[in-house]
């Protein structure tokens, strides 16, 4: 197994389905913050649902068509970040986060999203990286600025949550763009 440093004492490791209670417990930790926007906080509820989550996404990492990180801060699982989609052939990919409540504000999503951004392009040839967001999210929509990447627009009630219409935010950055950022930056 690999970690992979992030900082200030966190690290940013593959989340696998072995370690279903670990982040059911996480979950637990989460559930408020994370499902007032996403709906990953409903999709795991006991530990069967825990393990089906990770084992969905070890699949897709079988077929090179997603992956799941967990974040540890002191090691303790507090978050995650995931690719979504990930589409090499195409070159195109969606990232995502969430993180629980004690984790928030020391910037380990934009620097684990940021981890992930630099394999996707510079690794695995990935051209488009796409981060989704409900406009009601404003934390999540201010990590993609600090990210760098662009509104490429607004999809206007395009998902029902929690019996209520969301606006979706569609930010992206292309891998050229992306270069030319981490060039730029110490």
């Amino acid at each position: 197994m690999f970690a992979t440093s992030l900082g200030d004492n966190a690290e940013l490791r593959p989340l696998e389905p072995w370690q279903a209670e670990e982040f059911l417990t996480h979950m637990d930790r989460a559930r408020e913050l994370v499902t007032e926007h996403v709906g990953l906080a409903d999709a795991v509820t006991d530990l069967e649902s825990a393990r089906n989550f990770l084992t969905s996404y070890a699949n897709k990492q079988a077929a090179d068509a997603g992956r799941i990180y967990g974040v540890w801060l002191d090691d303790t699982l507090v978050g995650g970040v995931l690719f979504r989609i990930f589409d090499a052939p195409g070159g195109n990919c969606e990232v995502g986060c969430w993180l629980e409540p004690a984790a928030t504000g020391r910037g380990l999503v934009t620097r684990a999203i940021t981890v992930l951004i630099d394999w996707a392009v510079y690794r695995r040839g990935i051209h488009r990286v796409e981060w989704v967001a409900s406009s009601a999210n404003l934390a999540s929509v201010k990590v993609a600025q600090r990210l760098g990447l662009r509104l490429d627009g607004i999809l206007r009630e395009s998902s029902l949550h929690h019996g209520r219409r969301q606006d979706h935010e569609v930010w992206a950055v292309l891998a050229p763009e992306w270069r030319e950022l981490r060039r730029d930056t110490p």
